[in-house]
């Protein structure tokens, strides 16, 4: 059970951020001016591309990396394609990862190196393999560390990855909000560059207000029925999150969600894209997990019994083009089940700044439900 106490008790909930994942996403817009400094004053702003990459490489470890190159090849779309590299290893250990470069990589393609760590021998190797092969490098990863001599080995470009302003705390192995933004930003700054996609300086500026703005509405001091990450916080409690994505961004923010709330709150999550998700979930909907399957539920006395997960749909949308969308039929396929529906739309705006509001709801919902898991089990 959640204890929904705890939502609207900000010193509590300042105690018990112990990993800074409220402090993290309340910074997210800081670290984006940040991050775009740091990318002007390593010469992002001087480069001068030969025209555009075949194809966006990107490599690093963790949940921040991934969640990177998913966004980036939403955002470039058609443009060129974006893959991740994913490690192997025989652990998750910094000297465990190796990463290789396809086969058919080469002098037209760009390499991406994004890693909050930067002592990894993989992504070093991975260096001075692209730069055989003639590939391009830019790399973001902590200022002085071994990759950096790598890159620069590897006539790459290095950008200092911005740090919090008081980094005193563990990010979570690189899960949290402060790392994705301080990953993503010089790379959306570089793909505006090569002509991928648009995201200037002054669209970054833009971002780092929606996120900052969001992050008033969804701070620990608002109360939870003014704020909509403690109202999703609370909505998601005993629930199996089923979220369901529509809009191109939206996507990828569905995936980060998923994957936050395993990774920092402990707790399960599915998403799939609309319309897809109708047939992929809805089976779920029917089973054991369907809020209707008691229908006793609602009004048993839980104080003495374990609760039973339900599965709740959150619809994360970011105002789909041309009036097409799936969310009607979404939600007829949650009522005809007695499922209950939780929705996020951003306000007006541009892509990114709309998809930064998605994800700063969620970062914040996910920091919500690590700390009030972290009660729990204190």
């Amino acid at each position: 059970m959640l204890d929904e106490s705890l939502l609207d008790a900000p010193e509590e909930l300042a105690r018990a951020d112990r990993r800074g994942l409220l402090r993290g996403a309340a910074e997210a817009g800081a670290r984006v001016r940040t991050a775009a400094r740091h990318a002007g004053e390593a010469g992002l702003a001087d480069l001068r591309p030969d025209g555009r990459p075949r194809a966006v490489l990107i490599a690093g470890p963790g949940t921040a990396a991934s969640g990177v190159a998913d966004l980036l090849g939403a955002l470039a779309g058609a443009s060129a394609p974006v893959t991740r590299l994913h490690p192997t290893g025989v652990a998750h250990a910094p000297g465990a990862l190796r990463w290789t470069l396809p086969g058919w990589a080469g002098p037209v393609d760009l390499l991406l190196i994004t890693t909050t760590d930067g002592t990894e021998p993989g992504l070093a190797v991975l260096a001075e393999q692209a730069y055989r092969r003639g590939c391009t490098v830019v790399a973001v990863a902590p200022e002085r560390s071994p990759l950096t001599e790598a890159v620069d080995g590897a006539h790459g470009l290095l950008v200092p990855m911005a740090k919090a302003p008081y980094q005193e705390y563990d990010e979570s192995a690189a899960a949290g909000p402060g790392a994705l933004w301080a990953l993503l930003t010089p790379l959306l700054l570089l793909l505006d560059k090569v002509g991928l996609i648009t995201a200037d300086p002054e669209a970054l500026q833009r971002v780092a207000d929606r996120l900052d703005r969001t992050a008033e509405r969804c701070g620990p001091a608002i109360a939870t029925y003014s704020n909509p990450a403690k109202t999703l916080a609370a909505e998601l409690a005993d629930s199996l999150p089923l979220i369901w994505s529509e809009g191109a961004g939206a996507g990828p923010a569905g995936r980060r969600f998923a994957a936050t709330l395993a990774e920092l709150a402990g707790r399960p999550a599915l998403s799939a894209d609309l319309p897809e998700a109708l047939p992929a979930h809805g089976v779920l909907l029917a089973g054991a997990l369907a809020a209707g399957a008691d229908p006793e539920d609602f009004f048993r006395d839980r104080v003495e019994e374990s609760q039973a997960l339900r599965a709740r749909v959150v619809l994360l949308r970011d105002r789909p083009a041309g009036g097409l969308s799936a969310a009607p039929a979404a939600r007829e396929l949650a009522l005809s089940h007695d499922t209950a529906v939780s929705e996020l739309e951003p306000e007006e705006g541009g892509e990114l700044e709309q998809l930064a509001e998605l994800l700063a709801v969620t970062d914040f919902a996910t920091a919500y439900l690590a700390l009030a898991a972290t009660r729990g089990h204190g």
